[in-house]
């Protein structure tokens, strides 16, 4: 007994653990304190100047200098046009993602790696090519023009190319952040309710949608934001016909080219202020959606632990 004691005395002790300063940050304070300063310097420069710079010049002459130019008719034709634009395109995105995500995320199949590179076309395509691609199907000399003249359907120069043209630009938003987020939650909960005598369509709406809701309604407020702002295809397939197929983002430009800067910023201002508002949904959003995430990990970690 004695010589176990001696032989436990003369073991080496463990060594004490290294306690780790709260601050983990090899770099020195002043190389934070720069890199921080140069990041709200960008920030500054190309963010908050010029989003100052579009509300001073809306309002330079005066309340109702603003308002007036935002009630014109061409004002308020090229703000219905945008509506009905991105109330029909964010829908159908909405629709066609939810699918798509479902479809992607919850089965396996052949084609899988080729309709996710169908989705991300939109990302990787130019807005003006988008655009022209429309022009080269539904144009006079387009693959359908003739056939589209024929029977006095016009697709070109009217609504329903710049909705068409924006539900391209605008379809990968829902369905890419749904697909990782479905992927992360797996099957077993869809799988139980089926086992437990649920239908197809019982399941999706009492499992599925319940999970997905914040990631469903991020993807909804980019679309969104995306489906108004759009410029580009939109530029080519409207014909810029003024108070018919002018969007916002038209009009401001139509007014800026006609030296009328009063007018087109306060235009602007509609879309700035769209865009605050969207950032400011979207954070709530996101932390929303963070904290779904990460309950929805643990719980799985639970699941796996039991």
């Amino acid at each position: 007994m004695s010589a176990v004691l001696d032989n436990l005395n003369a073991a080496p002790k463990a060594a004490a653990p290294v306690r780790r300063s709260k601050n983990n940050v090899l770099e020195p304070d002043w190389v934070r304190y720069l890199l921080i300063g140069i990041a709200l310097a960008f920030l500054t420069l190309f963010l908050f100047v010029p989003l100052a710079a579009v509300f001073t010049e809306a309002l330079k002459k005066g309340w109702d200098t603003y308002v007036e130019s935002i009630t014109d008719p061409d004002a308020l034709s090229a703000i219905k046009l945008t509506l009905i634009a991105a109330g029909i395109s964010v829908p159908l995105n909405l629709v066609f993602g939810v699918a798509a995500a479902w479809c992607i995320a919850k089965f396996e199949f052949r084609g899988k790696s080729i309709l996710l590179t169908l989705i991300d076309l939109p990302f990787s395509v130019s807005p003006v090519i988008a655009g022209l691609i429309y022009v080269l199907l539904f144009g006079a000399q387009g693959w359908f023009g003739a056939w589209l003249m024929e029977h006095d359907i016009k697709i070109l120069f009217a609504v329903p190319g710049i909705v068409l043209a924006t539900i391209f630009i605008t379809f990968p938003f829902v369905a890419r952040e749904l697909i990782p987020l479905m992927q992360q939650q797996g099957t077993e909960e869809e799988e139980a309710a089926l086992v437990l005598g649920a239908s197809g369509w019982s399941t999706f709406w009492r499992v599925t949608i319940p999970n997905i809701k914040w990631g469903l309604l991020y993807g909804v407020i980019l679309c969104n934001a995306r489906a108004m702002g759009e410029f580009g295809a939109v530029s080519v397939v409207s014909g810029h016909i003024r108070g018919e197929t002018n969007t916002m983002p038209l009009h401001v430009e139509i007014l800026y080219n006609e030296y009328n800067f009063t007018a087109a910023f306060a235009v602007a201002s509609l879309l700035a202020l769209l865009a605050l508002v969207t950032l400011a949904v979207k954070s709530i959003i996101e932390w929303r959606l963070h904290e779904a995430r990460k309950a929805s990990t643990n719980e799985r970690m639970m699941e796996h632990a039991a």
